[in-house]
């Protein structure tokens, strides 16, 4: 009996010692979810909370139909640009925004709302960013509401939201090659190698005039291999063989007073094989 009476003091003891702040963690019903795209220049972040579908229809009972949803669960569902974007024709400056939807058995109304920690009750229609109308398609099985990007390019995203069996998507576009060539003007000085940097990005981008420009503010700057084979491409590119030749040998002869900076001597040997002997065409 007193061993007992010794056990029950004890976990007495033990109970009032527990803080009274003390939480119990158990897992969220609707836990949280973030998905982040980087789209060009511009970083894209959804913060969300992921209900489960639990075996109830969703569309039309759970999440009524006509009535503003606010996209997930718990808060405020929030997205987030880095800089300023295009949705729908409409410019939306970088920055934090709420998503809600409006579902219907047939176009749904997306609402990008300025306020980002707007919620179904506290939602302001004047705070509307833009308002625009969606297809939603039909989608395998979905447990927990997920946002994603997809079809991303240097210039635009999808932004996804699948659920049981329904996708709902638009489009981000953003202002990339303005960004870019901003970029670029900001940071060019007086040295070879950042003009050079330059011709090479609107070689890639396929704006022949623009690095012919920069390349030749290179070469008068400092006449340097890299410059003169980057030259050499782009008058390929423009089916001007004979004078990509001329570059590319002066590339060559530059290059192999260092060869150990001679990086790409593969491709320029290469390039003069196949020049002397044969056009190219223009890309």
């Amino acid at each position: 009996m007193k061993r007992i009476i010794q056990l029950v003091a004890v976990a007495l003891f033990a109970i009032q010692t527990i803080p009274a702040n003390a939480q119990l963690q158990l897992p969220q019903a609707s836990p949280k979810a973030s998905v982040m795209q980087q789209v060009g220049l511009t970083d894209m972040t959804i913060e969300y909370s992921s209900p489960a579908v639990h075996g109830r229809k969703i569309w039309g009972e759970l999440v009524p139909y006509n009535e503003l949803w606010r996209a997930g669960a718990n808060a405020a569902t929030k997205i987030t640009f880095s800089k300023d974007v295009i949705i729908e024709g409409a410019l939306v400056n970088k920055g934090s925004y709420s998503i809600f939807l409006i579902p219907t058995t047939q176009d749904w109304t997306v609402i990008i709302n300025k306020d980002a920690t707007a919620s179904t009750g506290s939602y302001k229609q004047e705070n509307d960013v833009i308002r625009f109308t969606v297809k939603p398609t039909q989608n395998a099985h979905v447990e927990r509401l997920q946002y994603f990007f997809s079809n991303f390019t240097d210039d635009n995203a999808q932004v996804n939201l699948a659920w049981e069996n329904i996708c709902v998507s638009f489009k981000v576009m953003c202002y990339t090659s303005k960004q870019a060539s901003e970029n670029i003007d900001r940071a060019l000085s007086s040295t070879w190698s950042q003009y050079n940097n330059a011709a090479r990005y609107y070689y890639d981008q396929k704006n022949y005039d623009k690095a012919l420009e920069y390349v030749n503010l290179s070469i008068n700057l400092s006449n340097q291999w890299f410059n003169n084979w980057v030259k050499a491409q782009i008058l390929n590119a423009y089916g001007k063989t004979k004078d990509a030749y001329t570059f590319a040998l002066k590339a060559k002869e530059l290059g192999d007073k260092n060869p150990d900076g001679f990086f790409f001597k593969s491709q320029v040997e290469k390039a003069i094989a196949d020049w002397k002997t044969t056009p190219a065409k223009k890309k």
